[in-house]
């Protein structure tokens, strides 16, 4: 038995779906890696490629070519954000990067992205059916995750609600195309997300003199 035939391999059966070991732990990487965007903490990145790299051979074996197409683009945007962070996290002084609500320009230009790129991917879904059995819905979460992702390296709180979006598409498509742990850690992910948004939000009413300073900074 080949290495990918392994990950692919049923791990256990829940509300009488196979769970594949490569379904399961992509996505517990996920939301670790999730928890760590939660902390600011510039492992949620890495972590975040790893997770992609073991979901491409989950969304592969469900013949989700969009799924597949996602996740090759979460490790490409998942090597960027690793440098956006350590780049805005050596200039903050305290090594974490500093989070912010985005600007109304800001915010409709994620708007149009995830509009816009929605209709593209989805008409291509569409033109081409092999490559996505529900083209709609998945370009829809092909297409959130970026904007997700993008918004999460600026270190905008928006990141929280894009997240909270492809999750209420994610949670029955998953289940629909028989990754039942996806589903499940779907909804997990709702529960994290909210945390993360409060924590971010609170993050971003707290006053910059009440933060404490660097190590070394003049008082």
């Amino acid at each position: 038995m080949s290495f990918v035939d392994t990950l692919n391999a049923t791990a256990f059966e829940a509300l009488g779906q196979p769970i594949k070991w490569s379904d399961m732990v992509g996505n517990l990487c996920g939301l670790a890696a999730l928890a760590l965007g939660w902390r600011r903490s510039l492992w949620t990145w890495p972590v975040q490629l790893l997770s992609g790299l073991i979901l491409v051979f989950a969304y592969a074996s469900a013949q989700l070519s969009g799924g597949v197409g996602k996740q090759l683009l979460v490790i490409l945007v998942a090597a960027w954000g690793w440098h956006q962070w350590r780049r805005r996290g050596r200039a903050s002084g305290d090594g974490q990067i500093e989070v912010r609500f985005a600007t109304w320009r800001e915010r409709g230009l994620l708007l149009s992205l995830a509009v816009l790129g929605t209709a593209a991917v989805g008409g291509v879904f569409t033109l081409w059916p092999h490559l996505s059995w529900n083209p709609w819905p998945d370009a829809y979460i092909f297409v959130g995750t970026l904007v997700a992702m993008v918004a999460q390296a600026r270190g905008l709180v928006e990141f929280w609600f894009a997240w909270l979006l492809v999750d209420l598409v994610g949670v029955p498509l998953a289940f629909s195309s028989g990754l039942a742990f996806s589903g499940l850690v779907y909804i997990v992910y709702f529960v994290l997300v909210l945390w993360g948004l409060r924590a971010w939000w609170l993050r971003t009413r707290t006053p910059d003199a009440v933060r404490p300073l660097p190590e070394g900074a003049p008082v």
